[in-house]
């Protein structure tokens, strides 16, 4: 075996185990997400994380990867349909030493990380058919095109954006979405007062919140560190590092500014604070000295929680914070860069400038904003667009006595937890236990 092919064999390895691990995010998703909402949707929320996934698979394989990917211009891929393999029809993708197939397989867990993020706003009330269209529309022409623009040689990417692991591609794209749908959808019946005063919706069960969230902070090291997309340098080690730094500070600084704020070390503030701060250094994780990933880390731990109170008291019911977690972090951590780029990571990168505190000036945090802003604008237009013409033809909402019953037995029949909220089984059972006990 030649040097070249055990490097490929090797780094092949490392992508599909990094791959593994961020599809294996979806089952944290699917914990954090139903251990933040209520009994009576807890199938409901679960399940529609293997719907999604499935959805975002075909979708993103027929189109989304080539107006990723694909040859085109500075806006969108072209070629590549159907993963369909030219000469050159991938290019963008040439300096990854991986076969197509696994490419295709990475970047598709990606896509459907930022589909997950975008059902935290329609949590509880939207319909489920509205999932299946919705998710359909971002992978093939939402969210590839901002890929596009950054990743696959588009406009963005040419201006040197610094977004390693996808702050902004991933994240910010899904929260945006998410966001437009918490407005369109307006609250959940009972979370706002006539005076417009917030009430607590306290989620279901905080072991799930809490189990989800460290299956994600694992499945985060296949995000960043297999975004390297190789071995043979060691540099997955060092992203890797940068990572954990991050998420560690976002936890402590999170429940420390509950605790400032409310008076309660609260756990699902915490929660989110870690996942806010590996929001924030996937994009910084390459090009950030370890001292500046434990500040990335705690800022953006602080502010999500200090923002999604503030959210909340404007009247914006989203139920498990999600804008607050993947936006405004996955704003902080992209342009977080543009102050903290170190020089010799630049160097080994090839991306972009060093930043301001460097010596680098203005030009990488300008490119920085530019990108978030952008990828903002872009996302917010076709995403309202598009629920807004589902609102107005199929409906987004379930009806009121829908809402009230749970989406569990609304819209599949069954309870998630059947034992403790269907009357029939609920009566079946206690029967039984006083037969037996009579006896």
């Amino acid at each position: 075996m030649s040097l070249k092919e055990l490097s490929m064999g090797l780094d092949s390895l490392w992508v599909m185990v990094a791959t593994i691990l961020v599809i294996g995010m979806q089952a944290g998703f699917a914990l954090l997400e139903t251990g933040s909402t209520r009994m009576k949707n807890s199938g409901h929320v679960a399940g529609k994380q293997i719907l999604s996934f499935a959805v975002a698979s075909i979708a993103f394989w027929a189109v989304g990867f080539a107006v990723t990917f694909g040859q085109g211009n500075r806006f969108i891929g072209t070629e590549g349909w159907f993963l369909k393999e030219g000469k050159d029809t991938f290019a963008s993708l040439d300096w990854a030493n991986v076969p197509l197939s696994l490419k295709f397989l990475f970047q598709l867990a990606f896509v459907g990380v930022s589909l997950a993020i975008a059902w935290g706003g329609f949590a509880e009330r939207a319909k489920l058919s509205v999932y299946v269209i919705f998710g359909t529309i971002f992978t093939m022409v939402i969210y590839p095109v901002i890929g596009h623009w950054v990743w696959g040689g588009g406009w963005l990417g040419s201006m040197g954006m610094q977004d390693f692991a996808g702050s902004t591609v991933v994240h910010l794209q899904g929260a945006i979405a998410a966001l437009v749908a918490t407005i369109l959808l307006g609250p959940r019946i009972g979370k706002f007062n006539k005076d417009k005063t917030p009430n607590i919706i306290p989620g279901h069960n905080q072991v799930y919140t809490v189990i989800g969230g460290l299956i994600l902070w694992v499945g985060w090291f296949g995000f960043n560190a297999g975004s390297t997309m190789g071995t043979t340098d060691g540099f997955f080690g060092y992203v890797a590092l940068t990572t954990n730094l991050a998420a560690a500070a976002g936890a402590v600084s999170a429940i420390l500014t509950a605790k400032i704020l409310t008076g309660k070390a609260d756990i699902p503030a915490m929660v989110n604070g870690v996942l806010a701060a590996l929001v924030a250094i996937t994009a910084a994780c390459a090009f950030i000295e370890p001292w500046a990933a434990v500040v990335i880390g705690a800022v953006a731990g602080s502010f999500t929680f200090w923002t999604s109170v503030y959210f909340e008291g404007k009247g914006i019911d989203d139920p498990v914070c999600a804008f607050s977690v993947h936006g405004i972090a996955g704003v902080i951590g992209t342009i977080s860069t543009g102050f903290f780029a170190s020089p010799r990571l630049v160097e080994i990168t090839g991306i972009g400038k060093a930043g301001l505190f460097y010596g680098g000036g203005f030009d990488q945090l300008i490119v920085q904003t530019v990108g978030v802003l952008g990828a903002a604008v872009y996302v917010a237009v076709v995403s309202f667009v598009v629920l807004f013409i589902l609102k107005k033809t199929i409906g987004l909402r379930v009806t009121a006595e829908q809402e009230i019953s749970g989406l569990d037995i609304s819209e599949h029949g069954s309870y998630g937890y059947p034992e403790q909220l269907d009357p029939a089984y609920m009566n079946a059972a206690n029967l039984k236990v006083t037969k037996a006990s009579s006896h």
